[in-house]
C-alpha cells in the first residue's frame, strides 16, 4: 500500500517494500509529501480505475458463467460433415483457440485460465479503496491482521494474474501452431491455474510472515512496515522482479513473436503450398488479430515494467533520488501504482474481445455443420 500519508523516521537509506508500499525518503527537509490536491487527484483516479476494472472483470465473469450453463445445457459440440469438411481439417478447427467451448478441451481450458485472470484482477481492484483511506489518513488503521493480509494480498494477486496471463499465452500458442497435438483436460487446466496461484503464494509468504505494525514518528499513528535489512528487501525484489515481471514479460512476448512469424508464413506462402497442407498449418488472422495480440503484450510492460523499474532504482542506484524531493518521489509512486491498476481493467476488454471472437466463429462453425447435415447423403 502507499503509507506516504504517514512517512517513517527519515533514515539514510529507505529502500521500497512491495507493491504500493514504496516510501521512499533522503532528508527530512525536503519537501516531505505531496500536495493535498495531488493527493486528492490520485484518491479520484485510482477510484474511477478501480470502479471500471471491477465493472468489467464482474462482467467477464457473468459471461463465462453464462456460456458455461449455455454449454452443460447443449451438450455435445457441433459434428464435423464427414461429406464436406476433411477430418484432419475438422480436427485441427476442434483444438483451435476458435473453435466451440462445447467441443474443444482447449477452450475449456481457456475459460478456466480467463475465470482465473478475472478472479486475480477483481481481488487486487479491491485492494484499491484500502489506498485511497490509507492516503488520506494520517496512519495504518487497519490493525496486525490487516497489516499482513490486506497487503500480501496485493501482492499475490497481481502476481497470480501475471502468471495466468502466461499460461494463457501458452495454451494460445500450443493451439494455434500445434492444433493437431493440442491436448488440454480440465485437470491439467486446473492444475496449470493451481500452479499460477500456489507460485503467486509463495512469492506473497515472505512478505506476509515479516509485516509488522510499528509507531510513527512522534508516536503519530501506526506503520505496517516489515522486519528486513536493506540487503534482504534487495534480495527479494529483485527474484519477484525476475521470476513474476521479466521472466513472464519475455515468455510472452516470445510466444506472440513466434505466432506473429507463423501468421505471417501462412500468410505470405504460395496458394498451392496452403492448399496442400491446410489441415496442419495455422490460419492467417485478419490485421485486427494481430493488433489485439500486439496490445496484449505491450499493454503487460506499459502497466508493470515502469513500476517495476522505479521499485529497483533506489536498491541499486540509490544516489540517483536523494535530490529529488520526496513528494515527488511519492506521487511519482503513485502514478506507477495507477499502471498496475490499469492493467486489471484493461485485461476484460482485451479478453472479451477474444471471446467475442470465439463466439462468433463458433456460430459460424455450428452453422457450416447444420447446413452439411441438411444436404448430407448419409442423412
Amino acid at each position: 500500500m502507499d503509507l506516504s500519508g504517514s512517512l517513517p523516521p527519515p533514515s539514510p537509506y529507505t529502500f521500497p517494500i512491495f507493491p504500493n508500499f514504496s516510501v521512499p525518503s533522503s532528508s527530512p527537509s525536503i519537501s516531505p509529501s505531496p500536495s493535498l490536491a495531488s493527493t486528492a487527484l490520485f484518491c479520484s483516479l485510482l477510484s474511477l480505475l478501480s470502479l471500471l476494472g471491477i465493472t468489467g472483470n464482474l462482467y467477464t465473469l457473468g459471461l463465462l458463467l453464462r456460456r458455461s450453463s449455455g454449454r452443460r445445457r447443449r451438450g455435445a459440440g457441433p459434428v464435423c460433415c464427414l461429406t464436406k469438411i476433411p477430418l484432419p481439417s475438422c480436427l485441427a478447427n476442434s483444438a483451435s483457440p476458435t473453435s466451440s467451448p462445447s467441443s474443444s478441451p482447449s477452450s475449456s481450458s481457456l475459460h478456466l485460465q480467463v475465470l482465473s485472470l478475472a478472479l486475480a484482477d477483481l481481488l487486487y481492484l479491491f485492494t484499491a479503496p484500502f489506498i485511497v483511506y490509507d492516503s488520506l489518513a494520517s496512519g495504518w488503521a487497519f490493525g496486525e491482521l490487516g497489516c499482513r493480509l490486506l497487503l500480501s494480498l496485493d501482492l499475490l494477486t497481481m502476481h497470480a494474474s501475471i502468471f495466468t496471463l502466461t499460461a494463457m499465452s501458452l495454451d494460445r500458442y500450443r493451439a494455434v501452431a500445434r492444433p493437431l497435438q493440442t491436448s488440454s483436460s480440465n485437470s491439467s487446466s486446473l492444475l496449470r491455474v493451481g500452479l499460477a496461484w500456489g507460485l503467486a503464494v509463495a512469492l506473497s509468504l515472505p512478505m506476509m510472515i515479516t509485516l509488522h505494525l510499528e509507531d510513527g514518528e512522534n508516536h503519530e499513528g501506526q506503520l505496517c512496515v516489515p522486519a528486513w535489512d536493506e540487503q534482504s528487501s534487495k534480495a527479494y525484489l529483485s527474484v519477484l522482479f525476475c521470476t513474476s515481471i521479466l521472466g513472464p514479460g519475455l515468455a510472452i512476448g516470445a510466444l506472440y513473436a513466434t505466432l506473429g512469424r507463423l501468421y505471417w508464413v501462412s500468410q505470405t506462402r504460395p496458394a498451392w503450398a496452403s492448399e496442400s497442407n491446410s489441415a496442419c498449418s495455422p490460419r492467417a488472422p485478419k490485421p485486427k488479430v494481430l493488433l489485439l495480440i500486439l496490445c496484449i503484450v505491450l499493454a503487460f510492460w506499459a502497466c508493470f515494467l515502469p513500476f517495476w523499474i522505479w521499485q529497483l532504482l533506489p536498491l541499486y542506484q540509490p544516489d540517483m533520488l536523494r535530490t529529488v524531493p520526496v513528494g515527488t518521489q511519492v506521487t511519482v509512486n503513485r502514478i506507477l501504482t495507477g499502471l498496475t491498476y490499469g492493467n486489471s481493467c484493461v485485461n476484460p476488454f482485451f479478453y472479451t474481445l477474444l471471446t467475442g471472437k470465439r463466439k462468433r466463429n463458433r456460430q459460424a462453425l455450428v452453422s457450416a455443420n447444420q447446413l452439411c447435415r441438411k444436404s448430407s447423403p448419409l442423412k
